[in-house]
């Protein structure tokens, strides 16, 4: 199987999180994997090398060039796929050619380079399958004038444009089609129904237990906070947006409230929001401190817009008193961070769409407790306080259901991942993929 993740370790993204979590698991599943990446010099995102370390030695990553970003930008394409994509055209054109694969796997949010899985089925036969981590085409910003898009409504523009174009293509000759979301299936059948129900999967990151298994070897540490002060410490670890300002409205407000009803408690109680920019450190914008301070509670905030390294993120999650999940308010958003939060074994505040497919799994499980809102019903201030009061009173035990949580793990979750591998196999594709096309 070929693999295509534009971002691959070193890159710190989370869109190759899938991938990386499930690749111990492949073998046992009956499958072998090569990755095709763009080289870490191409891609505009930090580093991490112990994402590199944690790989297997025996992983094949080939790494590809991608055009330089100040020349694509000009034209308005300085997404990385748009610039690698010529070049994973011809390194995937060489693979297929001299060796033989049975499948092409698309895991990334870096949408433009899954326009391959439609060339490399016509000429050389390979099913291919498409994991939709996001929404390529969305609807979202445009139907919600008050939204900020990412990058501005400009570029945004440009993106969904070519979006437009582009997805009904890589569309076309789709095999199987994996989801984050099960809300991703019904608008994609919608707009191609020529893909059938039974082509598509809603297939959840899988847990990364064997990181937190190994992090107390790592010895990381994290710039957020001393772990030894004597201040009680709730951590968010993840993006921002205006998508997000329902649910930081409802805890805001609901922690003022809170507050003024035991001020005593709350006083050594600070939050802390990291990572909340994809932009990088010179042109990201604070946006959660801004809402912090319209709500009243900006001496308790703390924003650190850049990302920090993948296993400091895991420790900071793991030093923390309070793990926060905030939600989006499109009801199909599934946060990633999910599984990394229950495996940090801390209290879990989520202030979450109830139509979430987050809050079903944390209920599940029993590993946190949810403030549901949505589009015409938003908990009052007070009612939000009667849950965040306990947590900052230490009433909220971490008491996780790890039978429940099992489904969620790495292993069971690369499992139903590879038996979706299994159906693109029918008899009567075989012979024309595993037979290697000779070079012209």
């Amino acid at each position: 199987m070929l693999i295509i993740s534009p971002h691959f370790p070193p890159i710190n993204a989370p869109d190759h999180q899938r991938i990386r979590v499930a690749l111990p698991y492949f073998a046992e599943f009956g499958w072998e994997a090569t990755v095709l990446a763009v080289k870490p010099e191409n891609v505009p995102h930090s580093q991490d090398a112990k994402l590199v370390d944690a790989l297997s030695p025996d992983l094949r990553v080939i790494y590809v060039d991608a055009l330089p970003s100040k020349y694509t930008k000009l034209v308005g394409l300085g997404n990385v796929g748009w610039r690698c994509l010529l070049e994973m055209q011809k390194i995937g054109d060489q693979l297929f050619r001299s060796e033989v694969f049975d499948l092409v796997f698309f895991s990334t949010t870096i949408f433009p380079v899954m326009l391959l899985g439609k060339r490399w089925w016509q000429k050389f036969g390979l099913p291919y399958v498409l994991d939709f981590q996001d929404p390529w085409r969305s609807d979202y910003h445009a139907g919600n004038k008050q939204s900020t898009p990412p990058g501005g409504r400009l570029k945004y523009g440009i993106t969904q444009f070519l979006a437009r174009w582009s997805e009904p293509q890589a569309m076309q000759a789709v095999k199987q089609v994996i989801s984050v979301s099960p809300s991703y299936p019904e608008v994609l059948q919608r707009r191609y129904p020529w893909v059938k129900a039974e082509q598509f999967t809603v297939l959840p990151f899988g847990a990364p237990e064997k990181d937190f298994a190994q992090l107390p070897q790592l010895n990381v540490t994290h710039p957020i906070f001393d772990p030894e002060d004597d201040q009680q410490h709730w951590v968010y670890v993840g993006r921002g947006g205006s998508d997000m300002h329902t649910a930081l409205k409802i805890l805001f407000d609901g922690i003022q409230t809170a507050r003024n009803q035991a001020p005593e408690v709350w006083k050594p109680i600070q939050l802390h929001f990291v990572g909340t920019s994809y932009a990088p450190p010179h042109l990201a914008m604070k946006t959660i401190e801004a809402m912090a301070e319209a709500c009243g509670v900006a001496d308790m905030v703390t924003e650190h817009t850049s990302r920090i390294p993948y296993f400091e993120a895991q420790q900071l999650l793991v030093d923390s008193d309070v793990i926060m999940m905030i939600g989006s308010d499109d009801a199909s958003y599934t946060a990633s961070k999910l599984y990394p939060c229950i495996l940090a074994k801390k209290p879990i505040l989520a202030v979450f769409h109830a139509a979430s497919s987050v809050v079903d799994i944390l209920e599940d499980c029993q590993a946190g407790k949810v403030v549901r809102f949505s589009e015409t019903d938003v908990p009052k201030p007070a009612d939000s306080a009667i849950v965040l009061q306990k947590f900052a009173q230490r009433q909220i035990p971490c008491d996780t259901n790890w039978e429940a949580f099992q489904p969620y793990t790495g292993q069971e979750m690369t499992r139903q991942l590879c038996a979706v591998f299994d159906r693109c196999l029918e008899p009567s594709d075989n012979a024309t993929r595993r037979t290697p096309v000779p070079t012209d």
